[in-house]
């Protein structure tokens, strides 16, 4: 998997949607698909090479959700541009809504940042991806739609040097309609290591596009984090793409009404 190339001819999409109008109650998001950067930023100040792992994107996360976009005929709204440029998946108020350092890599260009360069980059790129969110969940929910939120997310084998176990996480707040019925299903398979908000959690501020988008609605909702060693090739990343499809679309009928009061 590597780095989108940059060209004159490829123009900064801040959001892409696919789908929109999916029949699946089911809205796919992916906050970190990309690891592309708009010509301005350059590298950032960083090494090719470090454009091409996990700290600038979830390697593998984009083409497990299109994929799985396709199987459940679902909406899927992906950010288009790295998280070393803006994290979208962060409360504005989050000390790494801008990475200075990621795991151990210091990112020269962000550091320092003006406010006005701050408010420029919540523009460019960080509004329209929420927006467009808002939009597509808004909708259905004004036409009446069942609608449920998803998040795929991959995850580094290695952190900071400890190694994580987990082939898959399911991150869940107090809510766990979809996460208990995936924990279960995936469960049935005993050569998978399964996290229950491992590696992460809501704890620690990770959830934030599931809070916003889906909480605030009463939606049910899941985060699913995937060790990218798991998706390394396209094989891998449809394999996976159908288990999760598969299990999701009996959960949604098994869940009954999306909507909680909270």
């Amino acid at each position: 998997m590597r780095m989108k190339p940059q060209s004159a001819m490829q123009a900064f999409e801040p959001v892409l949607v696919r789908n929109r109008n999916g029949n699946s109650p089911i809205v796919l998001v992916c906050d970190h698909a990309s690891n592309f950067l708009p010509s301005e930023y350059g590298t950032l100040g960083l090494a090719s090479e470090d454009l091409e792992k996990h700290i600038a994107w979830d390697p593998g996360a984009a083409e497990v959700a299109r994929h799985m976009s396709d199987l459940l005929d679902a909406a899927l709204i992906e950010s288009g541009i790295s998280r070393l440029v803006i994290d979208c998946n962060r409360p504005l108020d989050a000390p790494d809504l801008f990475w200075t350092v990621s795991e151990n890599t210091v990112v020269p260009a962000n550091q320092n940042l003006s406010a006005q360069e701050r408010d420029r980059r919540i523009a460019q790129a960080y509004q329209p991806f929420h927006a467009a969110v808002d939009e597509i969940v808004e909708q259905r929910l004004a036409s009446g739609l069942e609608t449920m939120l998803v998040a795929i997310h991959t995850f580094t084998p290695v952190y900071k040097g400890v190694d994580r176990p987990w082939h898959i996480g399911i991150l869940h707040d107090d809510d766990q309609r979809l996460a208990a019925h995936l924990i279960d299903r995936l469960g049935q398979d005993k050569g998978i290591v399964i996290g229950d908000n491992e590696p992460y959690s809501p704890e620690d501020r990770v959830y934030f596009t599931l809070e916003r988008h889906g909480r605030a609605h009463g939606l049910a909702c899941v985060m699913i984090e995937i060790r990218n060693d798991q998706v390394a090739d396209a094989a891998s990343q449809k394999k996976w793409a159908h288990r999760l499809a598969e299990i999701l679309e009996t959960g949604k009928n098994s869940i009954g009404d999306a909507h909680c009061q909270l």
